[in-house]
Parts: C-alpha cells; structure tokens; sequence
C-alpha cells in the first residue's frame, strides 16, 4: 500500500498535478440558508510579492453557527451540502476565490459567543507547516467582543479583518512576513 505525502511533511510546492482534484472553492450550493458572500485571499511573500504556488483551506460554520463535525453536537441545523470547507490554489495573480455563506457565530470554551469569522490554513513554499490564521469581517459589531480577537495586539488585528470593495466581494490580504505580517496561531 501506498501513502502520499501530506502537506504537512513537505516542503512544497507539493501540488503540481493534483491542485485539479483538489480545488473546492464553492462551499454553499444553491439552497444553503445565509447569506451567499465572495471571499477573496491573496498570498504574499515577505517582500510583499504575490505567491503564485500556493494553496489555501478554510473550514467555517454554516449561517446558523454550526460547524458540519461530528463533535459539533448542539441542536442547530445543518444544511444539505454545505461541508464548511475549502481548498484552492493560488492563480497568477496570488489569489483565491471561495463562495460560501457567512458564518453564524460560535461558542468560545470559556463561554460567550465568537464573532463571524473563517479559519484558513496556507500552504506554501519555504513552509514546512501550515499557517493558521483567520478571516474576520470588517464592520461586524460582534469583532469588539471576540475573544481570540482580543487575544491579538491591537496594532495587529486589521491584518485579520476582510473588507469589502465595490463589488461586494470580501479581500484579505495574507502576508507570509515583513512589515504586513498576517497574525498566525499556533495549531
């Protein structure tokens, strides 16, 4: 029997002829409750240019603050299809698009509730694991109350806080150093 490598146990670029089979990019098929948004990564390196190799995954709940895992046990729905994960290679230009639905919120551990928020992890050349961040959502009044959020130097949240541009799509810039460092987490 055969065992691929998994990302974590390269060095990358790991992809190359598999990136086909693995681009899931829609996260919420037609009839998923919530509201359907654009999301929009873009890599950078640490000189700020854009990182045309790499890949990126997001794991979220659905509308209702449901995760789709089997530890998730609490009485909120689930919808048919939506998995709440996703993954995509970079194009050209450094970016990947997901459509998805904007999450619910969640319960923190220690109790309260998290704001909306996408876990993403990135894979990419010169990283030997994968870098785990998150996407907020600017203007969302539950982002004062997050406790991971306040977890974070102040100076430092924008870089986890989408914005929208004319078009409604919601952009992320994810830098992998220099002076725009992205806050990562340990995982």
């Amino acid at each position: 029997m055969s065992h691929a490598l998994t990302p974590s146990q390269t060095i990358g670029p790991f992809y190359w002829g598999t990136i086909v089979n693995a681009y899931h990019a829609d996260l919420a098929p037609t009839g998923v409750a919530g509201e359907r948004i654009e999301v929009v990564l873009k890599l950078h390196d640490v000189d700020g240019a854009v990182v045309p190799d790499g890949v990126f995954e997001i794991w979220q709940a659905n509308s209702h603050g449901r995760y789709n895992h089997p530890e998730d046990r609490r009485n909120l729905p689930l919808d048919a299809g939506f998995e709440g994960y996703g993954r995509a290679g970079t194009f050209t230009d450094g970016t990947s698009r997901f459509t998805t639905v904007k999450p619910g919120r969640v319960p923190w551990p220690a109790g309260g509730l998290q704001a909306p928020h996408i876990n993403v992890s990135i894979f990419a050349r010169g990283v030997l694991n994968r870098l785990a961040t998150r996407l907020y959502f600017d203007g969302d009044p539950a982002l004062a109350e997050d406790p991971v959020l306040k977890l974070v130097e102040p100076g430092r949240r924008d870089t986890l806080i989408a914005k929208r541009d004319g078009n409604g799509t919601w952009l992320l810039p994810i830098h992998l150093g220099g002076p725009n460092e992205t806050v990562f987490f340990d995982v």
